[in-house]
């Protein structure tokens, strides 16, 4: 969290959206966003110095659209048949039905709130009842939407009838959008997705566009759900590299790795996710025979690869908030390649592991991406060069 105790009086706002507060989706339409991202370039610095980091470069802010700019939204279903209602879990943790999503593309919030409508239809309402949750994903220009329903595992329905389900959905979809799939899958409660899929119907996913790249994303995939800088992180974690191999860490579908495959000989993407792992094999085999995707942990992969000859210039690591870690940190400079780019969500596991990496690399750049504007998360991208012998 920023320190509130820094915010001036002039910087405190009205919060446009009604269920700020109760809400525990967002915690700075108060602030001014110019102060939000002070705050948070404060922060950043501040746990990188923290950790025992010195001599680093400024940080550069990269900043859009502070509303509207989510691509993927989970709602939890409240009530029954016929007053189904949407909504978050508040900041308490009880659910909390609401009217309105300010940081939601604005197409997802209007699918959002036809699909109630739609469940007065008998198969849709089934699939909605057994529904926990239910994700709305959305391509580059909102005009095609992804429906996953988070269902109890002992559900047990026809899985057809997810078909007539998904006609009913788009019959009441807005203009302009489309419900393009819909897929019922197993979620327990407490420990969230099995992997299990109760039932499928209409496309099982969603191509999106990031510049001239074109991603494809099985449902349930991850991707970055900031829909205005999604091009702009990945310009700043690729642009001018080239060389002749390449590894993307924690890869997911490919957002890095397919593009360094124009500029490096050879480019492996490694996921443990097999979904994302094969989304991305299937378009890095379009590129060249030379590219692959290997479906492993990163930690494995690298525990096997300092044993091998082969030896990347560039290392591109995105990993989830927990960080690589000290292994992977230790392994990384055993391979020791010139350049890691790594890509943060978390500054605390950040600050961790380049401070591990401190003693053979510096950080020669530090971008600060506000992907969760209105929020307390933040992006961060360290450009990391090896130290040269001399120092």
């Amino acid at each position: 969290m920023i320190r509130l105790d820094t915010i001036p009086p002039d910087a405190k706002v009205v919060p446009p959206c009604p269920h700020f507060g109760p809400c525990g989706g967002c915690q700075y339409q108060d602030i001014a966003y110019p102060e939000q991202l002070r705050g948070k370039r404060e922060l950043l610095a501040e746990t990188l110095h923290a950790a025992g980091l010195s001599d680093l470069p400024e940080i550069a802010v990269h900043a859009a659209e502070p509303y509207g700019y989510r691509n993927r939204i989970r709602l939890r279903v409240l009530g029954s048949a016929p007053d189904f209602k949407l909504g978050y879990n508040a900041a308490s943790g009880d659910p909390l039905a609401i009217t309105t999503c300010l940081i939601a593309a604005p197409a997802l919030w209007a699918v959002a709130q036809s699909l109630p409508v739609a469940a007065a239809d008998r198969d849709a309402a089934q699939w909605f009842a057994a529904a926990n949750e239910v994700e709305l994903f959305a391509n580059h220009d909102l005009t095609q939407v992804q429906l996953t329903l988070l269902c109890a595992p002992r559900t047990n329905l026809k899985p057809d009838s997810l078909a007539r389900a998904l006609a009913a959905f788009q019959a009441h979809t807005p203009q302009g959008v489309a419900i393009v799939g819909v897929g019922a899958i197993a979620a327990d409660p407490r420990s969230g997705p099995t992997g299990r899929t109760l039932a499928a119907a209409g496309a099982p996913g969603l191509a999106y566009r990031v510049g001239d790249a074109s991603y494809w994303i099985t449902r349930g995939g991850f991707f970055q759900v900031n829909r205005f800088l999604v091009g702009e992180l990945v310009q700043i974690a690729t642009q001018g590299r080239a060389g002749a191999l390449a590894w993307d860490l924690y890869a997911g579908v490919g957002l890095f790795s397919r593009v360094l495959a124009r500029s490096f000989a050879q480019v492996t993407a490694v996921e443990a996710n097999p979904t994302a792992s094969a989304d991305n094999r299937a378009a890095l085999a379009k590129v060249g025979s030379a590219h692959t995707a290997v479906t492993a942990t990163t930690l494995d992969f690298l525990r096997r690869a300092v044993l091998d000859r082969d030896r990347p210039e560039l290392i591109v690591l995105d990993p989830p908030r927990a960080g690589a870690g000290l292994e992977v940190c230790a392994l990384l400079g055993r391979l020791a390649p010139q350049t890691v780019v790594y890509v943060s969500c978390d500054p605390g596991t950040l600050a961790r592991d380049l401070a591990a990496l401190a003693a053979q690399y510096r950080v020669a750049k530090l971008h600060l991406f506000d992907l969760f504007p209105q929020t307390a998360h933040l992006e961060t991208v360290a450009v990391l060069e090896r130290a040269t012998s001399g120092g």
